[in-house]
């Protein structure tokens, strides 16, 4: 009776375990190579989106975004701001295009944004110090970027292929970089992270997988997935 009720405790124990533990790590190839888009949300986009909601207070006036406007009509309170969308390259359909590149500062106007929400961007650009100087120059006076990077992370073989895939950054790293341009006093950056989630977002899990979020929100800055920054330019 007593190896009957111990056989039943572990059934009803191994129900309980998250999915991500079902899965075997014990292999040399990951478990989706596409940062788990084919699983569902990618770890790195709900600490993204994580970020973005802790800091929507400066998403308002006129607000940029690369490539499109998701994130930026996601988190605008207002219907009275103006969203833009900064491309180099096949313009999407969008109502206001600057067309131009982060490190040309010539293609890129000048104090004209007051949000500019730039994820995951500065890590395929090589010469980053440069486009840290392009994302000062379009924001307008007081104006403010609310950027994120990747730490621990996969290469991302589609941009490897196309412009490059160049650095892993850490909150000292971006926070020195960015302090260059905006001055250390007008700087903040904030981590994102585990073990856990580092591990999973390595082999391609997604947040389906995890399920639970309090397992997300376990932080340790030694296994930093996402770094936010919010760098504000002086008025």
């Amino acid at each position: 009776m007593k190896r009957i009720k111990s056989l039943i405790r572990r059934i009803i124990c191994s129900k309980k375990i998250n999915k991500v533990h079902s899965i075997s790590l014990r292999k040399t190839t990951p478990i989706s190579h596409v940062f788990g888009f084919d699983r569902g949300l990618p770890i790195d986009r709900y600490y993204i989106e994580k970020f973005l909601k802790e800091n929507a207070s400066y998403v308002h006036g006129n607000i940029l975004e690369i490539a499109d406007s998701n994130y930026s009509r996601k988190f605008s309170h207002s219907k009275d701001d103006v969203f833009h969308v900064l491309t180099f390259d096949n313009p999407p359909s969008e109502e206001k295009i600057i067309k131009g590149d982060l490190t040309k500062l010539e293609t890129l106007p000048e104090n004209l944004i007051d949000c500019f929400i730039c994820t995951q961007t500065l890590n395929f650009i090589y010469d980053v110090r440069t486009a840290i100087k392009g994302l000062y120059k379009i924001l307008n006076k007081g104006g403010v970027v609310l950027a994120t990077v990747g730490g621990i992370s996969q290469i991302s073989r589609y941009d490897m292929d196309r412009w490059g895939d160049y650095w892993r950054f850490t909150d000292l790293s971006i926070k020195k970089l960015m302090e260059e341009v905006f001055g250390s006093e007008n700087v903040q950056v904030v981590t994102y992270g585990n073990a856990l989630t580092a591990t999973a977002f390595i082999q391609g899990l997604s947040q389906e997988d995890i399920k639970d979020n309090k397992l997300f929100d376990v932080h340790d800055e030694d296994y930093q997935v996402t770094i936010g920054v919010v760098a504000r330019k002086q008025g």
